[in-house]
């Protein structure tokens, strides 16, 4: 009794079928890291154009004024900080948010709601900065700001708020040392928000707010520079799955 005789071309085809495979998980976990990556692409963009604002302004304290007062009414460097700076953010923010819902997987609760909540945030961030400008100190102190002023109080109240639950969320992915430092984040960012807060009225009466801006810097880095370790995180046990 003969055996069957396996033809060439069913050979082909199926070196051809586990090929394909093959290339399609590899672009899958290509497009994962890249995705993971934005991350890091957006907190260090965020950072570098805040501080090539400031330059841009002409007279503007990077040390005494708030990072708000870049993107005023008014200011001079306005279209600058929503356009070169905003919307790469917002976009590549975005892009990070799908990257933690994809590497993560589709059944992880946690994974999905902290890919959410940053997508959210990067959305409300840029939406509430284009309705809901401040105005400049000087229009301020005159009461001469419009009703969209008084509404970016609680849209920048907004934006903390959501980075911390982003924050408590994200905290649950990459272990407990991670954890710690996720709450040693939110204890710095929650501080530095309360003593900004303090000199609010001295800056709407355009006096001198002695190093407001550094502190309302660490307010903002440190969730930056958060969103970047949690990237290299998430990248490693990405590399470590697909290893295993």
């Amino acid at each position: 009794m003969q055996s069957p005789v396996r033809t060439s071309g069913t050979s082909d085809s199926a070196s051809e079928v586990v090929s394909s495979i093959l290339q399609e998980a590899r672009e899958r976990v290509t497009l994962r890291r890249v995705l993971l990556v934005c991350g890091i692409a957006a907190a260090v963009w965020w950072v570098a154009i805040d501080v090539v604002g400031s330059f841009r302004y002409p007279g503007y304290s990077y040390v005494d004024q708030t990072i708000s007062e870049l993107s005023a009414i008014g200011a001079p460097t306005r279209t600058f900080m929503m356009t070169v700076s905003g919307i790469p953010y917002a976009v590549l923010m975005i892009a990070f948010g799908v990257g933690i819902w994809l590497v993560t997987g589709v059944r992880s609760r946690v994974g999905k709601i902290a890919g959410a909540l940053l997508i959210i945030e990067a959305i409300f961030g840029y939406v509430g900065g284009v309705l809901f400008p401040m105005a400049t100190r000087e229009v301020l102190a005159a009461g001469e700001e419009t009703l969209r002023n008084p509404l970016h109080a609680p849209y920048g109240l907004g934006m903390p708020i959501l980075f911390v639950l982003v924050t408590i969320v994200g905290s649950r992915l990459l272990g407990k040392r991670f954890r710690w430092y996720s709450y040693a984040t939110i204890a710095i960012t929650l501080v530095t928000g309360f003593m900004v807060g303090m000199q609010v009225e001295q800056m709407q009466a355009n006096e001198p707010t002695p190093l407001l801006g550094i502190i309302e810097r660490i307010t903002a880095y440190v969730p930056m520079l958060w969103i970047v370790v949690f990237a290299l995180g998430l990248l490693r046990r990405e590399a470590d799955t697909t290893k295993s």
